[in-house]
C-alpha cells in the first residue's frame, strides 16, 4: 500500500515537472535569445551568448520602443480604468436594481460575446471614419480610437454581476438609511468592498489591452501612435530581421504585465474564485 502511494506521488511529480518544463521552456528560450546574435537564434542555440548589449543598442537605434511602450501604457491604463468602472456599474445595476426588461437586455449582452471581432471590424472602422469627420480626436489614428470600442465588455459585465450576487445587500440598505445616493453607495461602499473583484478585472483588462493587436493595427496609421504589438510586428516584417533585437523588445514589453500580475496575484485568485461561486 505504501509503495503504491509512493509510486503515485512519484508519477505526479514527474508529470508536474514535465508540464512545468513545457510552459517554462519558451521563456527560457526568450532569455537565452536576447544574449545571442540572429544566426545563433535561427539555429536554435540554447546556451547564453555575449551579444546582450549589442542587441539592446541595435533595438534602441532602430526601433521607437520607448514611444510604443508609452502609447501602450496610455491605452492600457485608460482602457482598464474606464472599462472596469463602466462594466462594474452595469453589473451592479443589473443585480441590485429591479427592472422589467433587464434580463432581456442582459441576455442580449451575453449573446454579443458569441460574435467574433472579425465580424465587427468593418462596421467599427466605418463608424470611426464617421466619428473622425465630426470629432477628429476620437476617430481613426488616435489612441482614443483604440480605447473607445472597449469602454465596456460583455465579459466584464457578466463578471461583475456574478460577484455582486455575493455582495451583502444589508450594506446597500444601510447606505440608503444613512442618506447616500445610489451612486454614492456604489462609489463609497461597493467599490471598496469588492476590491479583489476589481483587481482581477483590472489584471485581465490590462493584459488584454496591452497585447491587443488587431484593432490597433486597423485604426492606427501613424507610426508615432503605434503600440507595442504593432512595433514588434514591424520589427519582424523586414527583409532582414534582427532576431536579437526582436527578442529583447519582446522581453522588455512583457515586464509590465508580469509585474502587475505578480503584485496582484492574490487578489486575482480571490476575485476569480468569487465569480465562480
Amino acid at each position: 500500500m505504501k509503495n503504491e502511494k509512493r509510486m503515485k506521488r512519484i508519477a505526479t511529480y514527474v508529470f508536474l515537472i514535465l508540464v512545468s518544463f513545457i510552459f517554462f521552456f519558451p521563456f527560457y528560450f526568450l532569455i537565452v535569445s536576447i544574449t545571442n546574435p540572429s544566426i545563433d537564434i535561427t539555429r536554435g542555440d540554447l546556451l547564453p551568448g555575449s551579444h546582450l548589449i549589442e542587441n539592446f543598442r541595435t533595438m534602441i537605434e532602430t526601433t521607437p520602443i520607448g514611444l510604443s511602450i508609452w502609447n501602450s501604457a496610455l491605452v492600457s491604463v485608460g482602457q482598464t480604468i474606464i472599462s472596469i468602472f463602466v462594466s462594474s456599474l452595469a453589473g451592479y445595476g443589473f443585480e441590485v436594481h429591479p427592472s422589467r426588461g433587464k434580463e432581456v437586455v442582459y441576455n442580449i449582452i451575453l449573446l454579443s460575446m458569441m460574435i467574433p471581432f472579425a465580424a465587427l471590424m468593418v462596421p467599427l472602422f466605418r463608424l470611426f471614419g464617421t466619428i473622425s469627420g465630426i470629432v477628429p480626436a476620437l476617430g481613426i489614428d488616435t489612441l482614443f480610437g483604440v480605447v473607445l470600442p472597449y469602454v465596456s465588455t460583455a465579459f466584464l459585465v457578466f463578471f461583475f454581476r456574478q460577484n455582486t450576487k455575493m455582495f451583502p445587500k444589508e450594506l446597500i440598505e444601510a447606505g440608503r438609511i444613512d442618506g447616500l445616493s445610489e451612486l454614492g453607495i456604489f462609489v463609497k461602499i461597493f467599490i471598496p468592498t469588492m476590491k479583489t473583484t476589481y483587481a482581477a478585472a483590472g489584471i485581465v483588462t490590462f493584459m488584454n489591452s496591452w497585447n491587443n493587436y488587431l484593432w490597433p493595427l486597423i485604426v492606427l496609421q501613424s507610426p508615432s501612435n503605434y503600440t507595442v504589438p504593432l512595433v514588434i510586428s514591424a520589427m519582424g516584417s523586414g527583409y532582414t530581421i534582427d532576431y536579437g533585437s526582436v527578442m529583447i523588445a519582446i522581453f522588455i514589453t512583457t515586464i509590465p504585465t508580469a509585474v502587475i500580475f505578480f503584485v496582484l496575484q492574490k487578489y486575482f485568485v480571490q476575485g476569480m474564485v468569487g465569480s465562480i461561486k
